[in-house]
């Protein structure tokens, strides 16, 4: 998506570790239209598919999942990184490794939320080893939920999650895929 590669351009920023911080419009500090449109190309990708729940993982794929639940007209499951006192005990749960956090945690989805029968579109703004869509798989496979495929904001390619995900059978679509990134920039790919 040519529109979210150029607002990549021009206000994201290459950390070291093969970070990208783009939180000035993605994921901390949010441009709305920008999601909307997203969730609107998103909506474009995945026509026709009946996906009746969108489901993310918190906490920096909620917004871009809340909204394209919106023009999906379906609602969002997003999995939580602990479980609280106001959730029952019973949950599907999963080990999640994040790369951006360099920890490890067990997220939860209340049983009440994902079911057989569902048709899930897993959203997040980041692709890079593929854990957290390892994990968000797996909760559908406990609930019997079926996974449409994953829509995902920015794809670090040089890390290989999507492209082993995508080797096991699931659709993965994301709408700004990098090839590379340095101390001096980052690429897209073709």
């Amino acid at each position: 998506m040519k529109q979210l590669e150029e607002r990549i351009l021009r206000d994201g920023k290459v950390l070291p570790g093969g970070i990208l911080k783009v939180d000035g419009f993605l994921n901390h500090q949010i441009d709305p239209q920008l999601l909307y449109d997203m969730a609107l190309e998103l909506k474009r990708l995945f026509e026709g598919e009946e996906i009746t729940k969108i489901l993310t993982i918190e906490a920096s794929g909620i917004a871009i999942a809340s909204m394209v639940g919106y023009v999906f007209g379906c609602p969002l499951v997003f999995a939580k990184k602990s479980k609280t006192r106001n959730i029952s005990d019973k949950v599907w749960s999963v080990e999640v490794e994040s790369f951006t956090h360099g920890n490890t945690n067990t997220v939860v989805v209340s049983k009440e939320y994902l079911h057989a029968g569902d048709r899930v579109l897993i959203v997040d703004d980041f692709l890079a080893t593929g854990a957290a869509l390892v994990g968000l798989k797996a909760l559908c496979e406990q609930a019997g939920a079926e996974v449409v495929g994953a829509g995902i904001a920015v794809e670090k390619v040089f890390q290989g999650g999507g492209n082993k995900l995508r080797a096991q059978g699931l659709r993965v679509e994301s709408m700004a895929k990098i090839a590379s990134m340095s101390d001096d920039g980052l690429e897209f790919c073709d």
